[in-house]
């Protein structure tokens, strides 16, 4: 009987372990076959592969947390992970679809890219947030990888949505990913929706928002990442506002610590 019951729980461990790394897995395949329906010029599916690579990976290390199954090797296969589907794939994509016309310039910025995607990734792996600045979780240091990867889509997205607004946005392709490549690797914060909470009167109209966003993407995915995309854009000086008006309490609060201490 004894015997039994351990082996169960020795079972549900390797349950905990097994589901988000799994997750993460399903995200590298979805990555690499973006590329695959790229080169075959099917670039609508690329780009809604990436959609749900990015909603497994904010859906992984949350099902980790919550069901205590995370691990030293799970973080590392999630970076890896998101190098290939946010790193590599987005930027192959935009490479088939308009980069290859600008030659060795346009192959020079898709490595621009995949580098910078690296480097930021490496930079997060070793950053370490001290107790006493504990509210800096709220933020990242640049744009995470998965914002990265939808954000230089979105020329393609928008000549996939035969949106008429007078411009040819395909011309932008170059700069916007260079732009972005920049903003991985920046020291710019912005906002990190981890550690948020909710309180429980919030929370139905928090699930009200899911399901509306969620019906949006199943009709008019493409117009809704373009409008998402923008969004993001937009959320970036508020960060550093915020960012800035956070900073200045905490360095107050610390001032007045130190103040009490010589007293």
């Amino acid at each position: 009987m004894e015997e039994n019951k351990k082996f169960k729980l020795v079972s549900s461990k390797k349950t905990r372990y097994l589901l988000p790394n799994i997750l993460t897995l399903a995200g590298v395949c979805l990555g690499i076959s973006s590329i695959k329906f790229s080169i075959d010029g099917n670039f609508s599916l690329a780009v809604t592969l990436i959609l749900f690579a990015a909603i497994l990976d904010a859906l992984d290390g949350r099902i980790a947390r919550l069901i205590q199954g995370t691990s030293d090797f799970g973080k590392e296969l999630d970076s890896l992970t998101d190098f290939v589907s946010f790193g590599i794939a987005p930027v192959f994509i935009l490479y088939f679809w308009e980069l290859n016309n600008y030659g060795k310039l346009g192959w020079a910025i898709t490595l621009i890219y995949s580098v910078c995607c690296v480097l930021r990734l490496a930079r997060f792996n070793l950053t370490k947030v001290e107790s006493s600045q504990e509210w800096k979780n709220n933020f990242f240091e640049g744009i995470p990888s998965p914002a990265g990867g939808l954000l230089i889509l979105m020329p393609l997205i928008y000549e996939l949505t035969n949106l008429n607004i007078g411009l040819e946005i395909k011309k932008f392709t170059p700069y916007l990913t260079i732009l972005i490549a920049i903003l991985l690797v920046s020291k710019i914060p912005t906002l990190s929706l981890k550690k948020i909470s909710i309180s429980p009167k919030a929370t139905v109209f928090l699930l009200l928002g899911i399901g509306i966003v969620f019906i949006a993407l199943l009709f008019y995915t493409l117009e809704t990442l373009l409008v998402f995309g923008i969004g993001y854009l937009i959320s970036i000086p508020i960060s550093v506002i915020l960012y800035k008006s956070q900073n200045k309490k905490n360095l107050e609060k610390i001032s007045d610590e130190n103040h009490e201490d010589i007293l």
